[in-house]
């Protein structure tokens, strides 16, 4: 075999569509863009875009309120954590923590500040959690199984009327 007798695969490369190469072709005259106008041009972004006239995003009224410093926390059932337990991706008899949830593959997603203990599921055996936070039906269940649970971030107090 010599160099200029290697070829590709057939069909790995596909040939690009030749526009504006007559009416034969298919994509001949506008190249399959319509007619004249500005949406016939390159580099056209009109989302939103309504002929001039007020937009319909600007026209309704602004609703609710979208708090920037919110706190997203990712949730964890004590099933999943018991499935994880039996299946060796996490040792009973260390302080189950946000990272060993972590490698364990139980928390995904980048954004959030913490993991939550949630109560669905049964707790086989007693284990030691240390989590942001906890539902007290989960705390409940994991005392019942024997284990205890410690929440990192506290709550905050309810305010005096």
């Amino acid at each position: 075999m010599n160099l200029n007798e290697l070829r590709d695969n057939p069909g790995s490369r596909l040939k690009s569509k030749r526009l504006g190469r007559g009416i034969g072709s298919g994509k001949g005259k506008t190249s399959g863009k319509g007619v004249k106008g500005q949406k016939a041009r390159e580099g056209v972004a009109l989302n939103g875009f309504e002929g001039g006239q007020l937009p319909i995003y600007r026209r309704l009224p602004k609703r609710g309120f979208k708090n920037i410093f919110r706190k997203e926390y990712a949730p964890v059932n004590i099933g999943a954590v018991t499935a994880a337990v039996m299946s060796g991706k996490i040792d009973p008899a260390q302080t189950i923590d946000e990272a060993a949830l972590k490698a364990a593959g139980l928390v995904r997603g980048g954004k959030v500040q913490g993991v939550r203990l949630l109560a669905d599921g049964e707790l086989t055996q007693a284990l030691r959690f240390t989590v942001s936070g906890a539902s007290a039906a989960a705390i409940a269940a994991v005392e019942a199984a024997g284990g205890s649970v410690t929440t990192t971030v506290a709550k905050p107090e309810p305010k005096a009327a």
